[in-house]
């Protein structure tokens, strides 16, 4: 598969396995009614370590993510700010990235990259991701997506009306963006529109089994490719009906002249007879005489098993399109109408309207999904969320990760507390939604540094993450960890456990010893056993017989398992 070659690639395509975890620490303050909104959360905090400590808990449970990344257009201001080990990448740090800068497009792909690598582990497998990006980046972002989610795993480039009025600057005036979208590695189920039935205002003897109908179209139209097999006469009422109203006569002469097109039925013989016999077939007077129309029921259709045909039921749906977006509605004039309705004023530079995000989500999510915005910004996904919910009875929970980015010249600034918490506190009180949010923020790194220098989580923090590391997957049974017995789950047929204290001398002084050994081997009933701990006073034969294997903290502890 043809790969995207640029400055700084081999550096960070893996950066984000080097990223360390962090716990999230919930700020009581910042939250707004979360019994309400339980499971619904907003995270303080760069979003690539933030999506890394989102990691142990929701792997893999994600439904749907949209995510509204900067558009590189060299006026949003943006700064590389991942510290990355490389010379390269640290003479970039701290650096407004603008249109004069000629590595810009390097940048924001070293920016992306990480990113997405860890977007893709949250998404669930039968899970899509939308991506809102403009001509500058569409063509590097497809190329990209199509290395990291897999390029059979494409589903669209969705354009999308920006404003009324294009921009003023340039020799074309643009209007539009773009949603890119892919799925994971199961197919993605969008959800299609029921179509309106008020067309089907037509009823038969079949009406009690069918629905409604509608006439549909001529049996006969002239610009198929021409068939002998689809060119005979009907006989109806005693008249005879041929493809156009042509004779044969003057069919043959004019197959003479151009063989290859011309009139006939678009159904077979035995099509035909078979609709005629069911129903499926009327006679109408047109502006050029009698003509035969084929019938469309709201409910019935006729389908073909093996060579013969039957009437089956059927939903009448239409399929998403590429043009779902292309209405006034979806328009970045919205968006700056309901920042000032909640608001006052215009706060925020970019947003999306909620009417895309909830577009969106309708699309792709059910009821109980759950969904992630790493580039939260002003909290228009939340906002669509919560709507959603309201209008469908629903109980979707949404995760929003965004930065404080406040600067030396602006040090007490915070964007996700006072933009994006703030707009869904509004949106919550003003539209009566019902529901709430935990804030939290990036809290201690776990990695060997840190707790080395006695920086500890919590046990349940640290069992979390211990799990996710031993097993791939989050975990979702919290109530089973219990801290005394130094017991974090089970997974299939394998015990976990954790030897930790939150005590950084306490923690010197812990091992796997014979008699936590024991213990352990007797409460699992003698399954496999994985064991973390500080030290192990135990050989490998001892561990053997225990049917045990010991994996230290910090040093091995980073060494992940897909399996225990």
């Amino acid at each position: 598969m043809p790969t995207l070659q640029f400055k700084g690639r081999n550096i960070i395509w893996n950066h984000h396995l080097t990223v360390p975890y962090h716990t999230l620490d919930e700020v009581p303050a910042n939250s707004f009614d979360p019994a309400k909104g339980e499971g619904n959360i907003i995270v303080e905090g760069d979003n690539l370590t933030a999506l890394k400590a989102l990691l142990p808990q929701y792997a893999g449970k994600v439904k749907c993510i949209y995510i509204d990344p900067p558009y590189n257009t060299g006026n949003e201001g943006w700064v590389y700010n991942d510290k990355v080990n490389s010379p390269l990448i640290n003479d970039w740090l701290g650096k407004t990235v603008g249109t004069d800068d000629l590595t810009r497009h390097d940048k924001w792909l070293c920016m992306m990259v990480p990113r997405l690598k860890l977007l893709k582990e949250l998404l669930a497998p039968d899970g899509g991701i939308f991506i809102s990006i403009d001509d500058n980046e569409l063509g590097n972002l497809r190329l990209i997506c199509n290395e990291i989610f897999k390029e059979e795993n494409f589903i669209a480039v969705m354009p999308r009306i920006t404003k009324k009025a294009g921009k003023t600057t340039g020799n074309v005036a643009k209007n539009t963006d773009y949603v890119l979208v892919y799925k994971g590695e199961a197919n993605l189920e969008l959800e299609t529109n029921t179509v309106a039935l008020e067309n089907y205002d037509e009823e038969d003897e079949y009406v009690d089994e069918r629905g409604n109908f509608k006439l549909s179209q001529t049996l006969d139209y002239g610009s198929i490719q021409y068939s002998p097999s689809l060119d005979y006469e009907i006989e109806l009422d005693g008249e005879i009906f041929r493809p156009g109203g042509v004779s044969k006569k003057e069919m043959l002469a004019r197959q003479k002249l151009n063989p290859k097109s011309d009139w006939c039925w678009r159904w077979s013989k035995e099509l035909f007879e078979f609709g005629l016999e069911k129903g499926f077939v009327s006679v109408k007077q047109s502006r050029n005489g009698k003509r035969i129309y084929t019938k469309t029921y709201a409910n019935a259709t006729i389908k073909k098993n093996g060579a013969s045909y039957f009437v089956d039921t059927v939903e009448r749906t239409k399929k998403v399109t590429t043009l779902e977006f292309i209405e006034n509605q979806y328009s970045n004039d919205n968006s700056r109408k309901e920042i000032e309705r909640l608001f006052g004023s215009k706060v925020f530079e970019y947003s999306k309207p909620p009417s895309l995000v909830k577009k969106i989500l309708f699309l792709a999510t059910e009821p109980n999904s759950i969904i992630l915005d790493s580039f939260a910004g002003s909290g228009t996904t939340g906002q669509a969320v919560l709507e959603l919910n309201k209008e469908d009875g629903g109980n979707r929970k949404f995760i929003l990760v965004q930065m404080t980015e406040a600067t030396e010249a602006e040090p007490n600034k915070n964007i996700a507390r006072d933009i994006t918490a703030e707009r869904i506190k509004r949106a919550i009180t003003k539209y009566d939604l019902n529901s709430g949010f935990t804030y939290y923020k990036l809290g201690t790194a776990i990695d060997a540094e840190t707790l080395l220098q006695g920086d500890l989580p919590t046990y349940e923090q640290f069992a979390k993450y211990v799990y996710y590391l031993c097993t791939g997957q989050h975990h979702s049974k919290h109530k089973e960890i219990k801290p005394k017995d130094y017991f974090v789950g089970n997974a299939g047929n394998t015990a976990i456990y954790l030897i930790y204290e939150q005590d950084f001398e306490k923690l010197t002084q812990l091992a796997l010893n014979l008699s936590l050994a024991e213990k352990f081997r007797k409460a699992s009933a003698n399954k496999p056993v994985v064991v973390y701990a500080p030290a192990c006073f135990l050989d490998e034969e001892y561990l053997q017989d225990f049917n045990m294997q010991f994996v230290s903290i910090p040093y091995n502890l980073f060494q992940k398992n897909e399996q225990p």
